[in-house]
């Protein structure tokens, strides 16, 4: 018989469907894995940028099938779901706030748990390049997909060679000193947020660079992504939170799980 991994709360950010390189097999395969009472969607699940220039030739089977996981998590286990905008999917500011049955979306969100609240957003708007400079941001984006692009490449070098994956984009992350202060930034500008606004922590993504740590009093909390890092939030039964990766989690799946994918794509108008 096998026994799914119970969380109380699950988030996952960047997960960028409708582009190539999205890890979409491998958080599927997360999900299949586990059940939980609340599941955060913190935003760029669903790349827009990418649809409305490229259209949904890019949108794979297996990126509709990652909306039927959920939807089987929410009959079968009755898991609340929370879809939080990102500036990837901000489509979907036309719609939220929106509530049908057990799904919510919203533009930012406040969880509470164990006696604290945590504002959850997905960062984009903390961000000036996002915000004040979408030109850049769009630039820096189709740099961002040429970089991804090129480690594929390399890596496939690499794998012939013997050798395990390597991410240029972290490396980057962390040895380039604007790349380092970005990140820092980023970081100390949403937790002096949540502790001008009396929350016990912050819940982002945006970035691609998860983490569990502390400003002062404030629990900083970063999902990354499943474009490279593979990475997730979890809160178990207790209230601890944790960073965990694609390799801590994934199981077998079910085999009653394993059904067929069918090429069907989504119903989203990509607002223009």
């Amino acid at each position: 018989m096998y026994l799914r991994k119970h969380y109380r709360t699950i988030v996952l950010s960047d997960i960028h469907l409708g582009t190539t390189h999205s890890k979409v097999e491998e958080v599927s395969q997360l999900l299949r894995s586990v059940n939980c009472d609340k599941l955060i969607l913190n935003g760029d699940i669903i790349d827009g940028w990418h649809m409305k220039k490229n259209g949904t030739r890019k949108w794979q089977p297996a990126h509709t099938q990652f909306f039927k996981i959920i939807m089987k998590l929410m009959e079968k286990c009755g898991t609340e779901v929370i879809y939080v905008r990102g500036n990837h999917d901000d489509f979907l500011d036309n719609l939220a706030p929106i509530r049908f049955a057990n799904i919510q979306i919203v533009k930012d969100y406040v969880l509470k748990s164990e006696g604290k609240s945590y504002f959850v957003t997905h960062g984009d708007i903390f961000d000036r390049v996002t915000t004040q400079m979408k030109w850049l941001a769009l630039l820096g984006d189709m740099g961002y997909t040429f970089l991804l692009w090129f480690n594929g490449w390399y890596n496939k070098y690499r794998t012939w060679r013997g050798k395990p994956y390597f991410s240029l984009s972290q490396r980057i992350k962390q040895k380039v000193k604007s790349a380092v202060s970005y990140i820092s930034d980023f970081e100390k500008t949403l937790s002096d947020f949540a502790l001008a606004r009396k929350y016990d922590g912050i819940i982002c993504g945006h970035i691609h660079h998860p983490d569990n740590t502390y400003y002062g009093k404030i629990h900083y909390l970063n999902s990354g992504d499943w474009v490279e890092t593979m990475s997730a939030l979890t809160e178990d039964v207790d209230g601890e939170w944790r960073v965990v990766y694609y390799s801590d989690l994934a199981g077998a799946v079910p085999p009653e799980e394993e059904s067929e994918q069918e090429n069907v794509l989504p119903l989203i108008s990509i607002a223009s």
